[in-house]
């Protein structure tokens, strides 16, 4: 893949040069450079598309000095910089960053081939031509348990040799990490998103200059030098998004978190999270761990969908191990019979078993996709 024009594009934004670019890939994955207007932002640099995981994405603007502020974070946070292996894709945050940390520590990164997707045999591959002694890469959940599930040796000596495998877009199961660490992988968890520059909270704490606070309510703003600029061309959405709290710019996210005596952050679940079945409040994210508990489950969503009898009824997408027609039946039949009296009120009305959970490019969950597949098996009972 020729990613020499995102490069050159990037150092000339990234220098105040250029336009700003915003990145996305073409059809067999070659990086497609547009260089939308950013009126009223100086020194734009970067603009990203949010994952549009959980509604329409938005389109976020980063400007140098937040990047910059970023890269320098980073490297201060994993002790030093050196080459990064590309396994996401770019026109994601993560992605991008790839190429601008690079482009800051003057080191040349290595793109993986994904016009196949990812697979343990691309990553090895992409890994094995590092040159570098100081390597890092920043890779989703569902990256890595696949390549820790990989019966090749290959595949964890090469993730060995990672001074740090930046893990973010989602949480991470606490058997994942153990898993890792155990194999001797390195693995440094992040919480961030497009609208802080990517990750900017490593293991729990705030890189160099990041800020972080839990609101009133519960929702965890972050802010500091890598808060993005805003959303083009979208004011009203910067404005509620962007706030001013106690003389500082905070990013409001959706997300539930608390902090603990050592300022370590931990993140509880989203801010819409909560389904209000029966005049029952519930947890999604607590019913998907206990689904995530049961035998035979990989991975599970759990959201709320309309309901004439509940107000809203508990709908959950599960990802079997057992994905032949058999074993998906089997599943669905168990909730009449045995983990559906387990989980009692907290059983979803509607499930739907397949072999893996709907995922977009960037390796998140497509929840949106799924809530519309759950919403309408709901609705066809």
């Amino acid at each position: 893949m020729n990613i020499e024009p995102a490069l050159k594009a990037l150092a000339a934004a990234l220098h105040g040069e250029g336009p700003a670019v915003e990145l996305s890939a073409g059809p067999d994955g070659s990086p497609v450079l547009a260089f939308p207007e950013t009126p009223g932002i100086e020194d734009a640099a970067v603009v990203v598309r949010t994952s549009g995981s959980t509604g329409a994405p938005k389109a976020t603007v980063l400007t140098v000095d937040a990047l910059a502020a970023s890269s320098m974070a980073t490297a201060l946070a994993l002790k030093g910089e050196g080459q990064w292996l590309l396994a996401l894709p770019l026109q994601y945050v993560a992605g991008v960053q790839v190429l601008v940390r690079s482009l800051f520590a003057g080191t040349r990164p290595w793109v993986m081939d994904l016009t196949a997707g990812f697979t343990p045999e691309a990553f090895t591959a992409a890994a094995l031509e590092l040159t570098d002694k100081v390597r890092f890469t920043s890779l989703v959940p569902t990256q890595l348990q696949r390549l820790l599930d990989s019966p090749s040796a290959e595949t964890l000596a090469v993730l060995r040799r990672f001074n740090a495998i930046l893990l973010g877009g989602g949480p991470a199961s606490a058997e994942l990490l153990a898993a890792a660490r155990g194999a001797g992988v390195k693995v440094v968890t992040t919480y961030g998103s497009a609208e802080t520059c990517g990750g900017c909270v490593y293991d729990g704490f705030p890189l160099e200059d990041v800020l972080v606070r839990v609101a009133d309510d519960g929702r965890i703003l972050l802010g500091g030098a890598t808060i993005a600029a805003g959303y083009l061309a979208a004011p009203e959405l910067s404005a509620e998004s962007f706030v001013e709290v106690d003389g500082a710019r905070w990013y409001r996210t959706n997300d539930l978190g608390e902090l603990d005596a050592d300022g370590r952050l931990t993140v509880l679940g989203r801010a819409d999270d909560v389904v209000i079945t029966g005049g029952l409040k519930v947890s999604a994210a607590h019913v998907q761990a206990e689904l995530e508990k049961l035998d035979g489950v990989r991975a599970a969503f759990v959201a709320g969908v309309p309901s004439a009898e509940w107000g809203q009824a508990l709908a959950a997408y599960v990802a079997v191990a057992d994905s032949t027609p058999e074993g998906l039946n089997a599943f669905a039949d168990r909730r009449d019979g045995t983990w559906g009296p387990a989980l009692g009120a907290l059983a979803p009305k509607t499930v739907l078993p397949a072999a893996e959970l709907l995922m977009l490019p960037n390796g998140k969950p497509d929840r949106m996709g799924m809530t519309v597949l759950l919403d309408a098996l709901h609705q066809g009972k």
